[in-house]
């Protein structure tokens, strides 16, 4: 089963160490292991959702208390003059590991662009 191969789902269960910022029932928030900026952590719902092309109407509540929840976490790790999320969603925007997470990146100078503009 693809849940017992997931990483982040490996994390939740406690096979793998993690930085913990955050744990409750349905969410669990860590530090990455390859920071692109003093702060940088991810938001991770506790069910393993593949991507957010696969989020439903069934998930509104628990993308509401992610969302919710980061600007408290964000503060108290040290961003105070604002930070940015990131959701990298399928091989097209990005995303390596398949199980829904949110950076959360953020501290020291204003981050740089991310797109650069088409001319």
């Amino acid at each position: 089963m693809i849940m017992d191969q997931c990483l982040f789902c490996r994390i939740v269960r406690g096979e793998i160490p993690s930085g913990k910022v955050y744990e409750n029932d349905n969410i669990l928030a860590f530090h990455d292991i390859h920071p692109a900026a003093p702060v940088h952590f991810m938001v991770i719902p506790k069910l393993h959702i593949p991507s957010l092309m696969e989020v439903g109407d069934k998930h509104r509540d628990l993308l509401g208390e992610m969302m919710a929840l980061i600007p408290r976490l964000a503060e108290e790790q040290g961003c105070r003059d604002g930070f940015r999320t990131v959701i990298n969603t399928g091989p097209v925007g990005g995303q390596e590991i398949y199980h829904l997470h949110i950076h959360v990146i953020g501290g020291g100078e204003r981050l740089p662009g991310m797109i650069p503009h088409r001319r």
